[in-house]
């Protein structure tokens, strides 16, 4: 019962921050964090840095907090949640660096799956706007619009 909760509060917290993820690149980071996250909306393919990454490096330190408490202390809440964190940083890495953005040598664009196309096309529509606003499609993996969760089934 034990592995069986904890699997769900790693579920749980992989849905929560694609929820978070879209709160903040729409209220902060085209907001008041525009003057980091427009490095990514500049960038040219195959880039290695960009001062975007450091919110990466934001939730990859909340991650680590998160497992520290949950390994040193009695707490599997704890480690249960960074391992969340941590899951959908990894999701986020493959996906959206790799697929999307084409960051690593190895990587090839072409998919022939139907929700990851619909992804790459919803963030794609994304990056059409290169400044703070107007934007849209926030979302990176489930909180997609309605369109392009139509297109999935007929494409």
């Amino acid at each position: 019962m034990w592995l069986l909760h904890n699997i769900w509060i790693i579920i749980i917290t992989i849905i929560s921050m694609e929820l978070i993820s879209w709160i903040l690149h729409k209220y902060v980071f085209h907001g008041p964090l525009w003057f980091i996250h427009k490095t990514h909306h500049a960038r040219t393919l195959h880039s290695t840095f960009e001062l975007n990454d450091i919110f990466s490096l934001f939730f990859t330190l909340i991650s680590i907090a998160f497992i520290y408490v949950g390994w040193f202390t009695p707490s599997s809440l704890h480690l249960a949640i960074g391992l969340g964190i941590t899951l959908y940083g990894f999701v986020y890495f493959i996906i959206h660096d790799g697929l999307i953005h084409q960051r690593y040598p190895f990587w090839n664009n072409k998919t022939s799956n139907p929700y990851l196309k619909q992804v790459q096309r919803a963030h794609q529509r994304h990056h059409i706007h290169p400044k703070k606003a107007p934007s849209e499609e926030f979302g990176l993996f489930f909180i997609i619009g309605r369109k392009y969760w139509r297109d999935m089934f007929t494409t």
